[in-house]
């Protein structure tokens, strides 16, 4: 039997997936909100970095050395953070990913918890899956009576 046919635990997934992605999900978080803060400010501070992400100054260094390391940014003494243009693509990537599950979730109903829910699906969600995602939000955002219809039917419930 094939090792990725199959049924396997959660974690027996995720170890299928590992091999196949570059980042861990830790980096991609940290690489999403140094994006993040470059679109507004152009660089980011390790200090913002640690507040933003509720981290400790220390553990934000040693991830922006890695981040580094695969020449995703450049890190200046005194903790400023600059995306190289390989670190601005992924992280346009990430943020896109971001936002397409968010507002999947947003059309399906969900007010509670909705970062966390983001969040957690987003480090797990194929490529393929993702592009059915913003398909569908496409598609709920040229057909608004449809969305309409689903709102209803939830408040039905």
């Amino acid at each position: 039997m094939n090792e990725a046919s199959g049924f396997h635990t959660v974690r027996g997934y995720q170890l299928l997936e590992k091999n196949k992605k570059l980042l861990t999900p830790a980096m991609e978080d940290y690489l999403e909100m140094i994006y993040r803060n470059s679109l507004n400010y152009g660089y980011m501070r390790i200090n913002t970095l640690s507040e933003l992400l509720h981290v400790a100054a220390p553990s934000a260094t040693k991830m922006v050395q890695k981040l580094n390391q695969y020449g995703l940014l450049n890190y200046q003494k005194y903790g400023i953070i600059f995306l190289t243009d390989a670190g601005a693509e992924l992280g346009k990537y990430l943020l896109q990913r971001h936002n397409i599950i968010e507002l999947f979730l947003t059309n399906l109903g969900v007010r509670e918890n909705i970062l966390v829910e983001t969040e957690l699906i987003e480090h797990s969600i194929s490529i393929s899956t993702l592009h059915k995602l913003d398909a569908f939000n496409e598609f709920l955002s040229k057909n608004p009576d449809i969305l309409r219809q689903y709102e209803d039917f939830l408040n039905e419930k």
